[in-house]
């Protein structure tokens, strides 16, 4: 392998842009043509005059709470520019996973640098207590883009905070407790949303989350009895929760509209429809958590519960809404939120002037730039190509997701299923010695997350088949290309 770095740019006869450059001529037959290289594109990334990588990788084990991180030799990253990411040695990556979903419109986009920088030369914080227009105008900007009575929101600062809220409201709107949420799901890291995870992988051993009950996975892929019969299937597991296991009264069901955490899992068409009017029936809400679901990323709707034909009672929100900075959301309806007003409620932070500013001019960059119909367009494209690779190589079991929410699994057996732990690990470093990062999901670590910046483009598509393709040929025994 030969590293290259150049100021990069679109004009580049030479297409050194920081990229991984190929050193064997021999061309095996590929899946696309032969797009060995990244883009060149119009950025040159700041010499880098920091702490050393191994000075940094030594004070956070050393200061830093218990985290973990990627790869046998973790990656620094210390620069970001729109679907690339840049380490120390000015080396250039493709990012398919997106800060963990996070990154929506691209990394240090410009228009939403701008918001950021020019609300904090006004005021960086001013809470609830007091007006100010900017979160005043993001609420109505945010649930225009919501159908029906959707047009109440309630901003936060995460994820966890935003489902802990929603499951809040649900149990004092209802007067119930009761919740239901599903197996291989995951809705965040704080002590009651650990409950409501449906991974071991998630969960300490003490009490946790009290209240909730976890219906069967309807997982497409894993089914246990064909796809046809599988909505009813899941759906009746649902009913036999709320017959067996609570007092016939729900506060509520919440679920991921695709499964993030859990491996990109889809359900069966319908499913969805059957268990909103089952928990409705039985006084329950529906909560939908589009924490990575949401903001266009599945393409063909603006969230992820449209492409159920449902709507939901309550909706969380959080990580691709301010492309990298802290903000989270729900939004329900006026006489849902009303709830909380029967004691005193408040969030510090939630929606100062810097975070709604920033997620004003997400929602306009959205619009602006069309990604909702390029999620679905790229992520066409992806999922055709990855689809053609699953024809020609057994390990990948298993190509799934709407937009650019994909997922692949990998598996060492098609027929027995059985995950292919080891050698997701291994291809997941071997992708990132050429130049790309995805992430990993799943209850058994077989999955590759495939979540970029809705800016990512066919051309970084092309770049990523090839070297997956590359990798798998690698680790099989067939012969490669090289780097």
């Amino acid at each position: 392998m030969n590293f290259v770095t150049s100021q990069c740019t679109r004009r580049s006869p030479l297409r050194a842009c920081a990229r991984w450059v190929s050193t064997t001529a021999e061309v095996d037959e590929l899946v696309t043509p032969h797009p060995r290289y990244l883009p060149d594109i119009e950025y040159t990334q700041p010499k880098y005059r920091g702490p050393s990588k191994e000075e940094i990788l030594s004070l956070r084990q050393t200061h830093h709470g218990h985290v973990f991180h990627y790869y046998r030799m973790p990656v620094m990253i210390t620069d970001g520019h729109m679907q690339y990411l840049f380490d120390e040695e000015r080396r250039r990556y493709l990012d398919l996973f997106g800060g963990i979903v996070t990154v929506s419109v691209g990394h240090c986009h410009p228009e939403i640098v701008k918001a950021g920088e020019s609300q904090m030369r006004k005021l960086m914080h001013t809470t609830h207590v007091y007006l100010n227009p900017e979160m005043a105008l993001y609420a109505k900007e945010l649930t225009d883009k919501f159908p029906g009575h959707l047009k109440s929101a309630f901003f936060v600062n995460s994820g966890s905070e935003a489902n802990e809220l929603a499951i809040l409201l649900a149990r004092v709107y209802t007067g119930n407790y009761d919740m239901i949420a599903l197996r291989n799901s995951y809705h965040g890291a704080s002590y009651l949303t650990m409950g409501a995870g449906g991974m071991h992988t998630w969960k300490y051993n003490l009490p946790m989350g009290f209240g909730f009950h976890h219906a069967a996975n309807p997982n497409i892929y894993r089914s246990v009895v064909p796809k046809r019969e599988a909505a009813d299937f899941y759906a009746a597991d649902v009913m036999d929760i709320i017959k067996g296991a609570t007092p016939g009264r729900l506060a509520g069901y919440i679920h991921e509209t695709i499964q993030g955490v859990g491996g990109a899992v889809m359900y069966p068409d319908g499913y969805l429809k059957m268990v909103y009017e089952m928990v409705r029936e039985h006084g329950g809400l529906c909560i939908a958590d589009e924490v990575q679901t949401g903001f266009g990323r599945t393409g063909t709707h603006y969230w992820g519960f449209e492409t159920q034909g449902v709507t939901p009672d309550i909706v969380t929100m959080a990580k691709g809404i301010g492309n990298g900075f802290p903000l989270g959301a729900v939004v329900t309806t006026p006489e849902i939120m009303e709830a909380v007003s029967r004691k005193l409620f408040f969030n510090t932070f939630g929606g100062n002037p810097v975070a709604s500013a920033i997620g004003r001019a997400v929602l306009r960059v959205i619009d602006d730039e069309n990604l909702q119909a390029h999620s679905a367009n790229v992520g066409t494209f992806l999922k055709t190509q990855l689809t053609k690779l699953k024809e020609k190589y057994e390990i990948i079991g298993d190509v799934r997701g709407r937009g650019l929410m994909v997922g692949i699994e990998f598996v060492k057996d098609r027929e027995t299923k059985e995950p292919a732990k080891t050698e997701t690990m291994e291809l997941h470093e071997m992708l990132k010695n050429r130049g790309v990062l995805v992430g990993k999901g799943g209850l058994y670590g077989n999955v590759f997350r495939i979540k970029p910046p809705m800016c990512v483009t066919v051309e970084d598509m092309e770049y990523f088949v090839y070297h997956l393709e590359q990798a798998i040929r690698q680790l099989t025994g067939l012969s490669v290309t090289g780097l």
